[in-house]
């Protein structure tokens, strides 16, 4: 799949050669890049400029090792399934990008979650960023959670991503 300057896929398929590949074998972890949610992150992760990150919730790795290609450092890259750690180590590996991958939330500049909306508003107080591009929720729905504002918002095929900053 190609988003802006990106190609995302599986390592047994051939990047085109003017894409920045970033190649993610899912295995029994979320996200393979090619849902609407995923394509949506990765949009604006390519219109901010580039910090650190904390991901959270990072099935596959998929935004992490974008981040980590884009010039994000340090990137953190967290979740509380223990598949999804080692795929997201396995990844972050085979594309060559310093992905640091655990379960403690770290102080960092940017985060994304592409997770369910009512995992977004509940962890979004307790999130140590000052800014935040979420997903994983439809276009009817957003984000309410006291103290966070929508900076930016963009739609695909009926599912929505905001780029978010504390107040």
């Amino acid at each position: 799949m190609r988003v802006g300057r990106w190609w995302v896929g599986p390592p047994w398929e051939e990047p085109p050669a003017d894409a920045v590949a970033v190649v993610i074998d899912p295995g029994r972890a979320f996200g393979t890049g090619a849902h609407a949610t995923t394509r949506l992150c990765l949009e604006l992760l390519q219109e901010v400029e580039p910090t650190s990150l904390l991901d959270v919730g990072c099935g596959s790795g998929v935004l992490s090792v974008a981040a980590a290609k884009l010039g994000f450092v340090p990137v953190n890259a967290v979740d509380i399934d223990a598949v999804a750690l080692e795929t997201t180590r396995v990844n972050a590996d085979a594309n060559g990008v310093a992905v640091e991958v655990g379960t403690e939330l770290r102080p960092s500049r940017l985060g994304v979650m592409n997770i369910a909306l009512d995992v977004v508003e509940r962890m979004l107080p307790e999130l140590p960023v000052e800014r935040t591009i979420t997903s994983g929720y439809l276009e009817r729905d957003e984000p309410q959670v006291d103290g966070w504002h929508a900076l930016k918002r963009r739609v695909r095929d009926g599912w929505a991503a905001d780029l978010l900053a504390r107040v």
